[in-house]
């Protein structure tokens, strides 16, 4: 089943600071988990125990948003794909922020979640609007390739690959697999190096 990503549409969260690492996002004691099930009740969860209840994704008004909107260089630090896979299980469906690191960008396209880039007069307005009204929702549209909350909109940014890839719904590997799974059995059967019925027994 093709999972097409064109536009993105919820009430936004946001996430002041630049340089946000992946040890920040998700802690290294968390990445023993067997699967990422249960993983977005550990988001920040080093930054949300210091902030007494004050971090943004503890406050009860940004409960249940799907737009993250961030600063500069946001993922950045190692490659984990918990990191990703815990802003997901906590509810984020797009990521709108002024750059990312370019590993943190690619294990969210795999996983159907859009970042797009926009400028940080952009961003510092969204989170401005989204902090004084929480309520207001916010569109990331990767056709028009702009994002809109309220009466406000601005230009945004995405490699034409990964913008594709979303889109067309070739983002999901696996999916794609399953889908065309007799396709791939018949392939299979055809490559000499492989005994495709010693592999389906």
């Amino acid at each position: 089943m093709v999972s097409e990503v064109k536009t993105v549409s919820g009430r936004g969260i946001p996430l002041v600071g630049n340089d946000i690492d992946t040890d920040r996002i998700i802690p290294a004691r968390f990445l023993r988990c067997v699967t990422f099930d249960g993983l977005g009740a550990d988001v920040f969860a080093d930054d949300r125990a210091q902030s007494n209840g004050q971090h943004a994704f503890d406050q009860p008004q940004y409960q249940g948003a799907k737009v993250l909107v961030v600063n500069g260089n946001f993922g950045c630090g190692s490659s984990r794909e918990h990191a990703p896979q815990a802003i997901a299980k906590w509810g984020i469906g797009a990521i709108v922020g002024e750059s990312f690191a370019e590993i943190f960008f690619g294990n969210c396209v795999v996983m159907g979640i859009p970042c797009v880039t926009a400028d940080s007069a952009t961003t510092k307005q969204l989170q401005e609007m989204v902090t004084a009204d929480p309520q207001v929702e916010i569109t990331v549209d990767l056709e028009a390739m702009q994002v809109r909350c309220g009466d406000f909109s601005a230009p945004i940014s995405m490699g034409q690959g990964s913008r594709m890839m979303l889109m067309a719904g070739t983002w999901d590997a696996c999916g794609q697999l399953v889908a065309q799974g007799d396709r791939t059995r018949a392939t299979a059967a055809n490559l000499p190096y492989l005994s495709w019925s010693k592999l389906a027994s």
